[in-house]
């Protein structure tokens, strides 16, 4: 007898009463069904289970790897040499750090998907990332977002080999760098443009996020910028009356905020970071403020781009016409630091489809949604991409208290759900 996981009863008994009519190979519920009623995918099921153990260890190796900003090596040698023990092909770390392994399919190499988690987490170096465990939850930064990532696509390719199971498509495992902040997506862009394998990528699956069944379908797009003022500087008291950049960037500030911005499609901005100036009793020679800006929409997105640099560039103005420039005026420069594109993936894609039968199949109701992950980059490109939950709970992301629950039932269950929607997509046999 094969067997049989208990997150399957609901799937088994819809498969037999089904068996009667053929399963037309266009469509995904029939197609999963058939995928996971088969005994080479209870066996995989299964497998995840008895792996739950080793998914919590491997989370907690992982994150407690320094991985800060633009310093992920460390991280990603470990990572590597976890995907040569599971018996990956190819595996080895790009030119722009990413870690890549592959699992060869039946086919002849022209199809390919991706299956992906990021490496770098918000936290600098010196950061203490020691994991705490309380009951079923871990403790501990980054050990979210996206540690936990990581560890279940280790999980998901363990299983499909302990399963046998083949793939018509070969499946490509990456855990990317430059997926927070001012990383600003490197390692995928660099996979996309630039790695050995751009040009094949036929879907790219991202695990990130904390909450069963959320399925990122858009990705909102960013526009950074740093906006330095620079004047001649002085005494605060014996050079009073000449002009002073942390007033013009105060007028920035204000003027920038009073930007009127839709509900739909949604638009916001933020004044993030601001800095500059060396004592107090000096007038600053130099001031600076770092400025988020965010929509799905390109065209909202483009817009307060304009706007931000004309508040800007009339700011400099303002102070230059308000006080005294014997010294020399204010100055302004607007330096990019920050650009994600943003894209989305229509419903009507295989992808979005196996996804949302795989669901469906274990009764998780779904909840699309909008975000900022590695999934940008090809749902720009118009890639079918989406981003699907690496836990069924956690919180306090980027913070230094972030949790997430590890709970053996939900989170195979979970994983399950992964597997189902990654062997689907590629063509599982």
């Amino acid at each position: 007898m094969s067997a049989f996981h208990p997150f399957l009863a609901p799937v088994a008994v819809a498969l037999v009463l089904s068996q009667s009519a053929p399963a037309d190979a266009q469509d995904p519920v029939a197609d999963v069904r058939a995928l996971i009623g088969g005994a080479s995918f209870q066996r995989a099921s299964a497998s995840l289970g008895s792996d739950h153990d080793r998914w919590v260890r491997e989370i907690v190796t992982l994150t407690e790897i320094p991985a800060p900003p633009f310093g992920e090596q460390a991280r990603a040698e470990a990572f590597a040499g976890l995907m040569r023990d599971i018996g990956l092909a190819e595996v080895g770390i790009d030119a722009a750090g990413n870690v890549l392994g592959l699992r060869r399919g039946d086919g002849d190499g022209d199809d390919l998907i991706v299956v992906s988690a990021h490496l770098d987490t918000v936290f600098p170096a010196g950061v203490d990332l020691t994991v705490r465990r309380e009951g079923d939850r871990l403790y501990a930064p980054g050990v979210g977002d996206d540690s936990t990532g990581l560890a279940s696509l280790l999980s998901l390719a363990r299983a499909m080999n302990a399963a046998d199971i083949r793939t018509g498509s070969d499946i490509l495992f990456v855990g990317t760098v430059g997926e927070e902040g001012l990383g600003d997506l490197r390692g995928v862009r660099y996979l996309f443009e630039q790695g050995p394998y751009r040009g094949r990528i036929d879907a790219f699956i991202s695990i990130d996020g904390a909450q069963s069944g959320r399925l990122v379908d858009v990705g909102v797009g960013s526009k950074r910028y740093r906006i330095t003022f620079r004047g001649p500087g002085g005494h605060s008291y014996g050079a009073f009356g000449i002009v002073n950049p942390a007033a013009a960037l105060g007028r920035a500030i204000t003027d920038f905020y009073e930007t009127p911005v839709p509900e739909t499609p949604k638009a916001t901005y933020s004044v993030s970071v601001v800095g500059g100036g060396v004592s107090v009793n000096s007038i600053p020679g130099e001031t600076w403020m770092e400025v988020d800006m965010r929509s799905a929409d390109p065209g909202e997105l483009a817009k307060l781009e304009t706007r931000l640099l004309a508040v800007a560039s009339e700011a400099a103005t303002a102070e230059n016409d308000a006080r005294s420039t014997r010294d020399g005026r204010i100055t302004v420069e607007a330096k990019p630091i920050g650009d994600r594109p943003a894209g989305s993936t229509p419903h009507t894609s295989s992808l979005v489809r196996y996804a949302e039968a795989a669901h469906a199949a274990f009764d998780q109701p779904v909840t699309f949604s909008a975000s900022s992950t590695d999934s940008n980059v090809p749902m720009s490109l118009a890639i079918p991409a989406l981003t699907l939950p690496r836990a069924f709970d956690g919180g306090r992301t980027h913070s230094t208290d972030e949790w997430v629950d590890v709970s053996e039932a939900p989170n195979t269950r979970l994983r399950t759900i992964l597997l189902a929607t990654v062997l689907a997509v590629a063509g599982a046999r």
